[in-house]
């Protein structure tokens, strides 16, 4: 989606509440973190200790998603149920920003659960980060307007295909590259776009990581590159590698197509980001909160 017709929509929906005030609709934006070590408060969704303050600008209403990131994805996924019943349903909206495993996580909500019945939620959560029901009717799926994508591992990543992360956690086995692809279909967004922003300042582990890698995920799947394995892939003028990763929608230089509903905002020519938030909103998730803060309103 080209960034005229982004600015549009938000400005239709601005529009649209405007017309009918009687709505009391309010947006939300929603953080979904990745793979970690714990830490974090599930059902929490003020923590934001695995990004960096929470004084930072982050997008209207800003809520930290809170999951157990060393758990499988499908066991954790109610964590993010929960979080969108909450706050994208009823009359209210929602923008969610989400980094690494996070791609699995709302793409895992969307594709199975995003034609379901949902309770309309009352936006108040409760200590374990369920909210109650307004007035006992439903709605199918959830309102979203769209999603940005730091360093996405939809793709999953070779570094737990040779197992270089502890292999005590059992999300490493779903982000083998093979198993993260074949989890849900990711073609399946309920037409709602990706933005996906792929980081390339990568070099500690440049020989297990194929094409331009942040350090933990490649392009392959940063950029949202479909099939059921990885590749290569690279920046401009890059020839070392297997093809470039093309911005937009564009089909990589080899012809491999992006998912439906992925584009690539942001391609890292200058190598100038790493994977990692550090708790400072660093790195490729500092670009995501940047656009957030510009569009998330």
């Amino acid at each position: 989606m080209q960034l005229s017709v982004r600015m549009a929509l938000a400005t239709s929906l601005a529009v649209t509440f405007l017309a009918a005030p009687q709505a009391q609709a309010t947006n939300y934006t929603l953080w979904i973190h990745g793979k970690n070590g714990g830490g974090t408060q599930a059902g929490n969704y003020a923590d934001f200790s695995n990004w960096g303050p929470s004084s930072t600008a982050a997008g209207v209403n800003k809520k930290a998603v809170n999951w157990d990131g060393r758990q499988q994805i499908g066991g954790q996924n109610y964590r993010i149920r929960d979080a969108l019943d909450c706050f994208c349903t009823g009359t209210n909206w929602c923008y969610i920003a989400v980094h690494s495993a996070g791609n699995l996580q709302i793409g895992y909500a969307l594709s199975l659960y995003g034609s379901s019945a949902r309770y309309k939620k009352n936006a108040t959560p409760n200590s374990s980060g369920v909210c109650g029901n307004t007035d006992g009717t439903t709605q199918t799926g959830w309102n979203i307007k769209w999603v940005d994508v730091a360093s996405g591992a939809g793709g999953g990543s070779e570094l737990a295909d040779v197992g270089e992360w502890a292999t005590s956690d059992a999300i490493v086995g779903d982000l083998v590259t093979t198993t993260a692809r074949a989890m849900y279909n990711h073609n399946t967004t309920r037409s709602l776009w990706f933005y996906m922003f792929a980081a390339a300042k990568g070099t500690a582990y440049s020989g297990i990581l194929p094409g331009q890698d942040d350090e933990a995920v490649s392009y392959h799947s940063t950029g949202g590159v479909s099939g059921s394995s990885g590749g290569s892939y690279c920046n401009p003028g890059d020839w070392f590698c297997g093809g470039t990763l093309n911005t937009g929608t564009a089909a990589c230089s080899d012809g491999r197509a992006k998912w439906s509903y992925h584009t690539v905002s942001l391609r890292d020519d200058g190598e100038a980001w790493s994977h990692g938030a550090n708790g400072k909103w660093e790195n490729i998730v500092g670009k995501v909160r940047e656009d957030v803060v510009l569009y998330a309103k």
